[in-house]
């Protein structure tokens, strides 16, 4: 096994930014292997970056078999996932059985069922405690920096953190009257679903509060961006943040969508498109989702045609002191900055960077321990510092 380097699992629009980071911080970054299903689009990373510093291989991520075989060629200190949400425990499994450390951006989703959550990875915990090694569970943006703010809020802000909001907007523009920013079966699965906030009752019990998809609405104003109707949803890093936040009594998530986004996907499932059952069509099995992904343009192609900002960030309030103080981190990302940079729009860039900076902390030894972890269990110092170094920089207003 490397000490230094890393096996890359996915070749889309946010490993290409995992890529580029990496090579970047090659004296960390000594043995890249990028790997994919599909070997060309592995080719065409490779040829841009240049063929002296990474290998390419092929792969299919839900085969353990042919994950494990790969894991043993390359020898890698530690895998980093960018596959699919639905490929998680297949490569969480791969690692485990290689004693190879363990990375990804999103936590686990059932192929199946529009539904994701920790517990099947957290199950890992033991297991991974057995053999020595580690996995740091959703280092990319949101899951990742959001968790990593939160943490630096309640070290250095706070002595207890009450409510927080988590805020994503994407105010660029692509040109097309309907695309998304990242995988569409994932996104469109994720913004379709019932929406879901944790709070904490009278008895001081937690609990979750189901809401209608995008039943909650409220206008924030996000700075270099402006006002933007913001719409609540589940999202996967408040599932862990109740369990890692001293004294929280609610937390929420909004991001943000355009009138023309939301008709478009409510016209497609009324009709029926954003299904994930299958569906005979003439005699063949066709799952109508997927369809309409394969329709979509590919949100890896999108970089170059996409103007205006993403502004990413939390919102924080509590007491500090006995006082009350209230708190908003946030970074704006430029999508064509973060294209001329990567070759890739800046909801992929801001969810790349993360990752290669959760690996270069582990390859550091900065990051270290043995079993399953979520980001904010870890010192949030090291990798606010790492996020100004690496084209990530972030404010902090008191409000």
């Amino acid at each position: 096994m490397s000490d230094d380097g890393v096996l890359i699992v996915g070749a889309g629009g946010v490993s290409r930014v995992v890529v580029y980071k990496c090579v970047q911080n090659i004296n960390i970054f000594k043995k890249i292997t990028l790997a994919s299903r599909t070997l060309n689009k592995c080719e065409k990373i490779q040829n841009e970056v240049g063929k002296e510093y990474i290998d390419i291989a092929k792969v299919d991520a839900d085969n353990i078999d042919e994950m494990v075989a790969l894991i043993k060629k390359v020898q890698p200190f530690m895998v980093l996932n960018i596959a699919l949400p639905y490929q998680d425990l297949s490569i969480m499994e791969a690692c485990l059985r290689t004693n190879v450390h363990y990375l990804d951006t999103a936590n686990y989703e059932h192929r199946d069922t529009a539904k994701f959550e920790y517990k099947l990875q957290w199950a890992y915990d033991k297991k991974y405690k057995q053999k020595k090694i580690m996995a740091l569970l959703g280092s990319g943006f949101d899951p990742g920096v959001t968790n990593v703010f939160c943490a630096y809020a309640a070290k250095h802000y706070f002595d207890e953190i009450h409510t927080i909001d988590i805020l994503d907007c994407n105010g660029g523009d692509h040109g097309y009257a309907f695309a998304t920013n990242f995988n569409p079966e994932i996104n469109l699965r994720e913004v379709s679903a019932n929406g879901r906030y944790w709070e904490k009752d009278k008895n001081g019990k937690g609990r979750w509060i189901e809401t209608k998809p995008l039943e909650i609405k409220q206008v924030w104003d996000y700075p270099e961006i402006g006002h933007k109707d913001s719409y609540l949803m589940y999202h996967e890093e408040m599932e862990s943040l109740v369990k890692h936040i001293k004294g929280l009594k609610r937390i929420r998530f909004f991001m943000t969508f355009s009138q023309s986004y939301l008709t478009h996907m409510k016209c497609l499932e009324n009709v029926g498109m954003l299904r994930i059952d299958e569906v005979e069509v003439d005699g063949c099995k066709v799952v109508p989702l997927r369809l309409l992904k394969s329709l979509l343009p590919d949100p890896a192609t999108l970089g170059e045609r996409t103007f205006g900002k993403t502004n990413i960030g939390i919102v924080a309030e509590g007491l500090k002191d006995g006082k009350k103080r209230k708190i908003y981190i946030y970074n704006v990302c430029d999508h064509q900055k973060a294209f001329k940079e990567s070759g890739a729009q800046a909801v992929s860039y801001t969810t790349g960077v993360p990752a290669m900076i959760g690996a270069k902390l582990m390859i550091e030894g900065k990051y270290q321990g043995e079993g399953v972890f979520n980001i904010e269990e870890f010192d949030p110092d090291p990798f606010m510092e790492e996020l100004k170094k690496q084209g990530l920089p972030w404010h902090i207003k008191e409000l």
